[in-house]
């Protein structure tokens, strides 16, 4: 398919959202049809949006600084290999760490465990002025607990509304919520975990559960397509981003990241302090 350049990051947004109705089925993970051009070109591309977003941020960090309370956050699901990591690296190459949280998900504590599930999810919200990142989030509780049925179907169905519920107050308490699903191939999973088996330096990579989690793949899709549709509201929208070629993938995801920013428009705050006398005090200073 003939490659666009002239897409804007309102565009990009619009051809990866997902709307009830939507089938996940329908979406092809190897799609590349917004990119600007080839690998080479779309690289280039994604670098020039992380040199936007980078100024972006500062503005967004500012604000905070001055007791504003709008934040970001990008919630990142998706099978094992998906490139939830890389994503990561990718996008925070372009930003100031100082105004990004970064949490990952993992398997509930014992503490966790005690709290109702989204006890963990609220304490890791990011503040005003932050980017925050999940890795992985408040899905997994409709998703690996769905799947191996951790909870009873009767308490992990109610999940949906509650989640809905949850973020619409986080969006009205000024957070901006990107939520991505990365969607990658069966297929190609397989091959990113031949590369993590063939290649020591990545051997701490793989986790024989993958290959657990693996089989139960189309339970899999079938728990996404349902949290996908049940989850996807106007104040929290999913976007299916298609993950095999990550190059692509990266290129997308700076986009919805560049989308949300411009759209919040942050402003470095006034200054709280005479300017034109420090300016004076300054010049006289030794």
């Amino acid at each position: 398919m003939a490659k666009n350049s002239q897409l804007t990051p309102v565009e990009v947004v619009e051809s990866v959202t997902f709307r009830p109705g939507d089938l996940l089925s329908d979406r092809d993970p190897r799609d590349t049809s917004t990119a600007p051009g080839d690998k080479e070109a779309t690289v280039a591309a994604t670098a020039a949006l992380l040199a936007e977003l980078g100024p972006l941020q500062e503005r967004l960090y500012a604000e905070g600084t001055g007791g504003g309370k709008r934040a970001v956050l990008l919630v990142l699901q998706g099978m094992d290999t998906s490139g939830k990591d890389g994503t990561v690296a990718r996008l925070m190459s372009g930003m100031n760490p100082s105004g990004v949280k970064i949490t990952s998900f993992k398997k509930p504590t014992a503490e966790e465990l005690a709290h109702d599930f989204l006890w963990r999810i609220d304490k890791a919200l990011p503040v005003g002025g932050d980017i925050g990142v999940f890795n992985r989030s408040q899905y997994e509780d409709v998703l690996i607990v769905r799947v191996h049925n951790l909870v009873p179907e009767a308490e992990w169905s109610t999940r949906y509304e509650r989640i809905n519920e949850f973020e619409y107050r986080v969006v009205d308490e000024g957070t901006h919520i990107v939520k991505v699903m990365l969607h990658v191939s069966k297929a190609e999973q397989k091959v990113r975990l031949e590369a993590r088996l063939n290649d020591a330096s990545k051997h701490w990579k793989y986790s024989p559960g993958d290959l657990h989690e693996r089989a139960f793949w189309d339970d899999y899709q079938e728990a996404y397509q349902e949290a996908l549709t049940q989850c996807s509201t106007d104040a929290a929208p999913w976007y299916v981003v298609p993950a095999d070629r990550k190059w692509y993938r990266d290129w997308v995801v700076a986009n919805l990241l560049l989308d949300a920013l411009r759209e919040m428009e942050p402003r470095f705050p006034p200054a709280t302090f005479d300017v034109a006398e420090q300016k004076r005090l300054l010049a006289n200073a030794d």
